[in-house]
């Protein structure tokens, strides 16, 4: 019989109270116990999941072989390096850490005790980047939005660390090259820090990035859209659907038949150049729970000692490009 590997929950908010339902409901994980500062917050995760209740998180440290740190972005490095540095595997939510210095202080924590660190970028367990991973494609250009409204929650990041991070983070998947240079504008609605952001981000492949992020739009609206020499990819994330259309190996502007064209409606010139070049591949995915494939396979990697999916080298490199996004937000004329 395999014993349950022991794990916590540290920060019980918006996002971690679900880490806790999700390690309640693994069969090969015993949930210990939550820790917020907040008693009854963690009171309250506590009786749905039926694990025990800290206020102090120093108390769980020596009870577990793995936790969540989903507490304010402040504090990312000095939750996380006091569990790392006892030899307890981190999986740390979006953004790694407020700085680059500080992700940098977690992955040496981390690889000094030989624990794993994982961020919490779990739009990298999204079925859709499966199948775009699958595809093996070269983008040229990858155009990305993620808006939503005021949630009056991570208030001490700006939406380039808050929401765009997990799009970098696809981007740098995605692309082949290494990011060569950043131009980005932004501004604060409500906040002190910015709350809408467009980057573009050229690679020294060729590949341009096009991504906007804002977190005071009326409606939801997650999606990315891949360029390619051979196909195109449109992926929605909120619906959780998505197109993919190749062209055929055979496709060549002498081969068309101008002459069958003639008098022919737009619609069926559509048609025939679809039915004779392109392949066009509708997809639809069930509904699935992507926290809950991230949480899995980090208690995989710390039972098997596995290298994470996400492991703390992702993290800082999309640390990087989003400071060079800020960066380039602050050298901005509408910033100066």
């Amino acid at each position: 019989m395999t014993t349950k590997l022991r794990v916590g929950v540290v920060g019980v908010g918006h996002f971690g109270r679900h880490h806790a339902r999700i390690y309640s409901e693994l069969d090969d994980v015993e949930l210990v116990g939550v820790a917020d500062c907040d008693a009854e917050r963690a009171a309250e995760a506590a009786r749905r999941t039926g694990a025990r209740v800290f206020t102090d998180y120093h108390d769980l440290i020596d009870k577990v072989d793995a936790v969540s740190v989903a507490v304010p972005t402040r504090l990312h490095m000095t939750v996380s390096c006091d569990f790392l540095s006892r030899g307890v595997s981190v999986l740390v939510e979006k953004p790694m850490a407020g700085t680059l210095a500080e992700a940098r202080k977690m992955q040496a924590a981390a690889v000094k005790s030989g624990t794993a660190l994982q961020v919490g970028l779990v739009c990298r367990f999204s079925p859709f980047m499966t199948v775009i991973r699958d595809m093996d494609i070269e983008p040229k250009f990858i155009e990305v939005h993620r808006l939503g409204p005021f949630s009056f929650r991570s208030l001490d990041v700006g939406v380039v660390l808050d929401m765009m991070i997990h799009d970098i983070d696809l981007v740098l998947q995605l692309a082949h090259g290494r990011p060569e240079r950043v131009d980005a504008v932004a501004f604060p609605i409500v906040g002190k820090t910015e709350d809408i952001c467009n980057a573009r981000i050229a690679f020294d492949d060729g590949c341009v990035a096009n991504l906007t992020a804002s977190r005071v739009a009326l409606k939801t609206m997650r999606k990315i859209r891949i360029f390619s020499p051979d196909s195109y990819i449109s992926m929605d994330f909120d619906r959780n659907n998505g197109l993919i259309i190749k062209k055929s190996q055979d496709f060549s502007l002498d081969a068309i038949d101008v002459d069958k064209m003639r008098g022919l409606s737009l619609d069926q010139l559509k048609g025939m150049m679809v039915d004779q070049f392109f392949t066009v591949r509708e997809m639809k995915i069930d509904e699935v729970e992507p926290l809950k494939a991230e949480l899995a396979s980090f208690v995989d990697c710390v039972r098997n000692r596995r290298t994470p999916l996400v492991p703390a080298e992702d993290g800082i490199r999309s640390m990087e490009a989003a400071e060079s996004i800020l960066e380039a937000v602050r050298a901005h004329k509408w910033h100066r």
